[in-house]
């Protein structure tokens, strides 16, 4: 029984902020029908519906979308009282209700969950028996909804966004250590290309998650713009370090698809596999000391770290070149790219290289 009942709350229990999302989710989606049923005549279920497509895991974004989908369901509405009057409820309306209010949301720039909620609303609102009284009675219980959506929201996530986006910065940089770690280990042991293959879906899986990262510190931009609790200049720092994480994760890719490419020819000398090694070694201690020698603010606390590492990209470069008769050609360029992809992940730890502070970005 023990172990039936363990089974069953393990997934919960290790997954507490999905667990604490869930919970408020359903608290104020509750409170958002007692309090429209107690103030406009059977607005409890609008109000609830809207707050429901209104809350998300942080008040920025329920900020957002919530004042996003009030306007655009007011617009809709607007809408809808206009195509109803000149052609019933029915099949134009609903089409054309429908087609403003997704351009209304993308002239909004809600992102994809929002864009959906705000047609979805508006046809809520332009039920049948739509008339101007219930169009307005609807409006109210969809403000109601979104306000009760926004207030709760606070309490969906235990952090800010900026918080939220070392997490990921933190999360990926542990991950992409490992990978590096586990490379260099797999390198004394004379590696097979079934370990290669898995280095390299972990790379990938890696890749995957750079949107996340990325969402995340634009969102913590886009918070400390409008909020007075946050720092704009610390968020921008913390987006340029997302950035910096972001090249870094491709680098291992790189490293994990060359070990691959490496292993399918299968010639490469042990010697060469321990100088590798040493470097792969080095560039995972880089990344963890990185990560574990930060504040709060994501400051630099050892600015020796990248200095180091490019010696060891350096140090591996020199040594493949003085070996370069005991390998092939192509043998020779997948090791000089790993050295290369070293070097570059060192230029990210102290965030020199161009490539982060002289690109603008798209929203610029």
């Amino acid at each position: 029984m023990k172990r039936f009942f363990k089974k069953v709350f393990k997934p919960f229990l290790t997954r507490k902020i999905w667990l604490r999302q869930i919970s408020v989710a359903a608290i104020a989606s509750a409170t958002a029908w007692l309090v429209g049923d107690s103030l406009l005549k059977h607005g409890g279920v609008v109000a609830a519906i809207v707050c429901s497509l209104t809350i998300r895991i942080s008040i920025h974004k329920s900020v957002r979308e919530g004042f996003g989908q009030i306007i655009g369901t007011a617009i809709g509405a607007i809408i809808a009282l206009i195509t109803v009057n000149l052609f019933n409820f029915g099949f134009i309306s609903i089409a054309s209700t429908m087609l403003l209010c997704a351009v209304i949301a993308r002239a909004l720039r809600l992102d994809e969950v929002a864009s959906i909620n705000v047609p979805v609303t508006a046809l809520i609102v332009m039920g049948p028996g739509i008339s101007e009284s219930t169009a307005t009675s609807r409006l109210l219980s969809t403000l109601i909804g979104a306000a009760v959506g926004i207030t709760f929201s606070y309490f969906s996530h235990p952090s800010t966004p900026a918080g939220r986006t070392i997490e990921q910065i933190g999360s990926i940089g542990r991950k992409s250590s490992k990978l590096l770690s586990d490379m260099s280990a797999g390198l004394r042991l004379d590696y097979t290309q079934q370990e290669a293959g898995k280095w390299l879906a972990r790379g990938r899986m890696l890749i995957e998650m750079i949107p996340t990262i990325r969402s995340q510190a634009d969102e913590a931009k886009s918070y400390a713009k409008w909020s007075p609790l946050a720092e704009l200049d610390e968020a921008q720092l913390l987006a340029l370090r997302a950035t910096a994480m972001e090249h870094t994760v491709v680098q291992v890719r790189g490293i994990a698809r060359a070990l691959f490419d490496a292993a399918i020819e299968g010639d490469l000398p042990q010697d060469i596999r321990l100088e590798i090694s040493d470097a792969l070694r080095a560039a995972s201690n880089a990344i963890t000391s990185k990560i574990d020698s930060v504040n709060e603010q994501f400051q630099f606390v050892d600015v020796t770290i990248a200095d180091d590492l490019r010696i060891q990209a350096k140090t591996l470069s020199n040594s493949l070149l003085e070996h370069n008769e005991k390998i092939s050609h192509e043998q020779m360029l997948r090791c000089m790219t790993i050295a290369s992809n070293i070097k570059i992940i060192s230029d990210s730890l102290d965030e020199s290289s161009p490539a982060l502070g002289e690109i603008e970005s798209e929203d610029n």
